[in-house]
């Protein structure tokens, strides 16, 4: 399911559809990445009130999770391609172009703000100043930059599938780590609110909370700004379906709701405890959190493994993000090669990366993100759903033999530019801009497609729709076969990989421990001295489980195409 995948324009075959563990997994981990300590903080810097950031969060992750488990989920089982391939279905090969430039400038953005993010833990080791203004102060925060861009994108060229593999590795100790640095600045908060000694209960944390950590300073941005962006934040994987890609190996379309373990735990969790963190880090260092960086909150919540945290966060996220920028650039001219092409987009993305705006900007970013994809989701979702419900006939433009379907064309760009008005104009605030801009685009499309010719008859859709018929029924069916059966049974692991396997574990439980005796003895100095110990044997101990246990997947992998080639 790597991205080297995204631009397969087959339906996956069913011997490689994965069970439920693959995306539990999946999302659990995806979602704690380098903008959540980004994120987590600047809900701080917004002057939004505490009851407004907790009950909102919970409202607008919920609303995401809604829109993976019954939009996305369910068209990438159905259709069993990625988002790409169902797009130039839909709307034509000179579609795909644009919308692969569109995707590629965005996604270096992205990928500049996390090099950025790893960048500010790496400055601390060289005693260079928070870089928290529109240009770097210091030229030597350029320098650190250039050197962690360079590792990227050689990463980006080079090791796609091996660093995606550590993600998965780094994802549990991520989690963690947001949770201990909350636990060790907890008391830091305490200290800095009034009438509170201690946390005894709800109460108690509510005003901490409304006091030192979310001031509401009666400002413009609430409770429904934060509902909002909530769920706008991974607009471009559920509303505008990018994850048809991953979920379309999803055995059913209720993995979709998998995405819950990312919302809550990255979305939810790690935002607050990034915030609890960074309101800890301000008092301590006896500044205002819009002055200090994600590696300066970091390490002063946890030592040299916040630096670890940072640097790792931030490259995990933007080395994929680079690889798929790199093929949305390459697929528009494949003689270029994705090589060359991914060198070409890292150099331009770590030159972006030098602008420390790119993720102080990050949350505006991640609107317009969403405003300029969304009437794309909303013309999938139409005529996958609506135009059969309507008599209108699905992939019309293709079957008239069209290069581009110039109503989703014309619907995309008239959709981005009302919306881009609406919010200049000051009419909306961007984040409420996109619910009723997916209901413009999708009337629009509508009403263009019926009148360019969606509303006739092909002979060549009765066929493929038996096509399409025939291959579910193939899926259906593989699935209740022994070959299925066999491919979900992985045996069992070496001893040397289950004793690792325990051990990381163990690893694990120390850095929780470790972080509720710094709660409890109001002790940050021992913490962020020794967590790196337990951090350091749970890379050694998880990687050499994870490398054991992926080496048994793959013969068991092959072993299942032995049979299923047989039985075919």
């Amino acid at each position: 399911m790597s991205s080297a995948e995204e631009f397969e324009t087959q339906p996956v075959s069913p011997n490689k559809l994965q069970g439920a563990k693959t995306f539990a997994a999946s999302y659990s981990g995806e979602h704690v990445a380098g903008t959540e300590f980004v994120i987590g903080a600047l809900f701080v810097s917004w002057g939004v009130g505490a009851v407004d950031v907790l009950l909102g969060l919970v409202l607008g992750n919920l609303f995401a999770v809604l829109t993976w488990g019954l939009i996305t989920a369910p068209i990438a089982t159905d259709t069993r391609l990625t988002l790409y391939a169902y797009l130039e279905k839909i709307a034509g090969p000179g579609t795909i172009k644009l919308y692969s430039v569109v995707n590629g400038i965005l996604f270096c953005v992205l990928a500049g703000a996390m090099i950025t993010v790893s960048a500010s833990a790496v400055r601390i080791l060289f005693g260079i100043e928070d870089q928290v203004g529109y240009f770097p102060t210091d030229f030597r925060f350029v320098l650190v930059v250039l050197g962690v861009g360079a590792v990227v994108v050689y990463m980006a060229v080079k090791g796609f599938e091996k660093l995606a593999a550590f993600a998965e590795i780094c994802a549990p100790w991520m989690i963690l780590m947001f949770v201990v640095g909350a636990l060790v600045m907890m008391p830091t908060t305490v200290g800095a609110t009034a009438g509170v000694d201690s946390i005894n209960n709800f109460s108690d944390f509510l005003t901490v909370a409304s006091e030192s950590i979310w001031k509401d300073t009666e400002g413009d941005i609430g409770i429904w700004h934060v509902i909002a962006f909530a769920w706008i934040a991974n607009l471009a994987m559920h509303g505008s379906l990018g994850d048809m890609t991953l979920l379309r190996f999803a055995k059913s379309a209720k993995y979709g709701y998998f995405s819950a373990l990312g919302m809550f735990i990255g979305h939810y969790m790690a935002w607050i405890c990034a915030g609890i963190m960074g309101a800890g880090a301000a008092i301590l260092l006896n500044t205002t959190i819009t002055a200090i960086d994600p590696g300066s909150v970091a390490y002063t919540a946890l030592g040299a493994s916040g630096i670890l945290a940072v640097i790792i966060a931030g490259w995990t996220t933007s080395n994929p993000t680079i690889y798929r920028a790199g093929l949305a650039f390459s697929s528009l001219n494949h003689a270029w090669g994705r090589t060359k092409v991914t060198i070409v987009v890292g150099i331009i993305t770590t030159i972006i990366a030098c602008s420390p705006f790119v993720f102080s900007g990050l949350l505006g970013f991640v609107g317009y993100m969403g405003l300029l994809l969304a009437p794309v989701g909303a013309i999938i979702v139409t005529e996958h759903w609506l135009f059969p419900k309507l008599g209108l006939t699905r992939y019309w433009s293709s079957y008239k033999g069209n290069t581009t379907n110039m109503a989703a064309f014309i619907t995309w760009i008239a959709s981005m530019a009302a919306g881009i008005a609406v919010e200049q104009a000051g009419l909306l605030h961007l984040f409420f801009i996109l619910v009723p801009l997916w209901i413009f685009a999708t009337v629009m499309y509508i009403g263009l497609a019926s009148a360019m010719g969606a509303k006739d008859t092909y002979p060549e859709a009765a066929k493929a729709e038996k096509i399409e018929s025939d291959r579910k029924a193939a899926e259906v069916a593989y699935l209740a076969s022994p070959a299925a059966a066999q491919a979900a049974d992985k045996g069992e692991l070496p001893f040397v990989a289950t004793v690792a396997k325990y051990a990381s574990w163990a690893a694990l439980i120390t850095c929780l421990y470790m972080g509720i005796q710094s709660y409890v003895n109001k002790d940050v100095d021992t913490l962020t001295t020794w967590l790196i110990v337990p951090t350091l044997i749970y890379f050694v101990t998880a990687t050499y489980a994870y490398l054991a246990q992926n080496k048994q997947v793959a013969t068991a992998d092959a072993s299942s195409e032995k049979v299923a080639n047989t039985t075919a």
